[in-house]
């Protein structure tokens, strides 16, 4: 498990070897959705959970002004 943190205003692109089969969690703040044709996606606030694989998002965006987290669980992690 790790976590990913987002300063206000951030965007970070979502690699799709990083993101195999990993499923992602928002702990604290807003993160946006950037869609593969850069249109912006949904605003997930906290607690929300996510799947990237097979989603055509193409970056994770911190749309406010307070550092996001988002944590990330990927199959086999043993934290």
């Amino acid at each position: 498990m790790r976590t990913l943190t987002l300063r206000g205003g951030v965007r970070v692109a979502v690699l799709a070897a990083e993101w195999h089969d990993a499923f992602a969690v928002v702990t604290r703040g807003r993160v946006q959705l950037e869609l593969r044709d850069g249109a912006p996606g949904p605003v997930l606030g906290r607690d929300a959970g996510f799947w990237l694989r097979d989603t055509g998002v193409r970056a994770l965006r911190n749309p406010g002004r307070r550092t996001a987290r988002v944590r990330i669980v990927t199959p086999g992690s043993t934290e």
